[in-house]
């Protein structure tokens, strides 16, 4: 005999049906969202990205009471929904990172960059000063991971200043991140010598969790920056710049566009790291591969330095 459907089994397919209904999508209007979310973010979803879209946002419609994906719409573009724009960003971006991801940068640094900068400074060719920014720093590791290994070689109390500036379009980790608590299981992905040096481990109700050291978390300031912006709020240039593993969420017309606002804050003796996926030599001709995915900024040939001066003095 057949087995009748007991009542919580109806319910629970009630509410399945429910939500089903509630964060279905039609074609035309996943395309006003992809637009959209561009405009707002640079960031363009694939035709393959519906479930994505509406499983993200499925959450968000419950919580406002929201029967549909095309009153979310109306809600979120509505001129006074700023914050609203901003929450359905952080809805739909993949926050997943570690420390010290990618070693071979750091070992990079170490090896290479941080002794020149050392010596450099000795016989005072450049300040004693370090500024570094986490572009894209989801929940923290990474602008934590610098800061690590920049005050292991530039201590304040050798007369080095240190700054590590982390931004993220994500409001929601950069909460997280200025927490600077994680799982001990993370322990595991920072080397021996930074662990010991820089982690505390909790006890009581904080078993289970470690907390970034203050001397560490001190020299990070946290921002909520959009890369796909004309402009941001960020003052100065910066010695190095990480910006990786984001730009595989735009597409080459916004890469270009990313990569020049980055640059307009790299130092011309800085370097721009990206991830090992991804590579700049169709986004901005104006870089020099120092070494994998690693880059500095190409110094303009006299022509072009003329052809600028040219310009300036026909503007006056």
């Amino acid at each position: 005999m057949p087995r009748h459907k007991s009542s919580s089994e109806l319910e629970n397919g009630d509410a399945f049906r429910e939500s089903h209904d509630r964060s279905a999508i039609t074609p035309a209007l996943f395309s006003r969202f992809q637009n959209l979310i561009y405009q707002e973010s640079g960031i363009w979803l694939g035709e393959h990205k519906h479930a994505l879209l509406t499983g993200r946002l499925a959450k968000r419609l419950r919580l406002l009471g929201l029967n549909s994906m095309q009153e979310y719409f109306q809600l979120v573009t509505h001129p006074d929904q700023q914050h609203e724009r901003a929450v359905m960003i952080d809805c739909i971006t993949t926050n997943q990172t570690h420390f010290f991801r990618e070693p071979r940068h750091f070992d990079f640094l170490a090896q290479e960059v941080f002794p020149r900068w050392q010596r450099e400074a000795a016989n005072a060719e450049r300040p004693a000063r370090i500024r570094a920014w986490s572009a894209g720093c989801s929940s923290g590791e990474e602008p934590y991971s610098l800061a690590m290994i920049l005050l292991r070689h530039f201590p304040a109390e050798r007369g080095w200043d240190v700054e590590v500036l982390a931004s993220d379009i994500c409001t929601r980790v950069l909460e997280r991140a200025r927490g600077a608590v994680y799982a001990i299981e993370k322990a595991k992905e920072i080397p021996p010598e930074f662990l010991h040096a820089c982690m505390l481990k909790g006890r009581g109700d904080q078993k289970g969790m470690m907390k970034v050291n203050p001397d560490v978390h001190r020299l990070v300031r946290f921002a909520r920056v959009n890369l796909h912006a004309d402009s941001y709020p960020i003052l100065g240039s910066f010695d190095l710049i990480f910006c990786r593993n984001v730009l595989i969420y735009f597409d080459q017309r916004s890469k270009q566009k990313v990569i020049a606002g980055i640059l307009r804050h790299l130092c011309p003796s800085g370097l721009l790291f990206v991830g090992h996926s991804e590579h700049l030599g169709t986004v901005s001709p104006n870089l020099k591969t120092v070494a994998p995915t690693v880059y500095s900024v190409t110094p303009p040939k006299h022509s072009e330095v003329e052809e600028m001066r040219a310009a300036a003095s026909t503007s006056l």
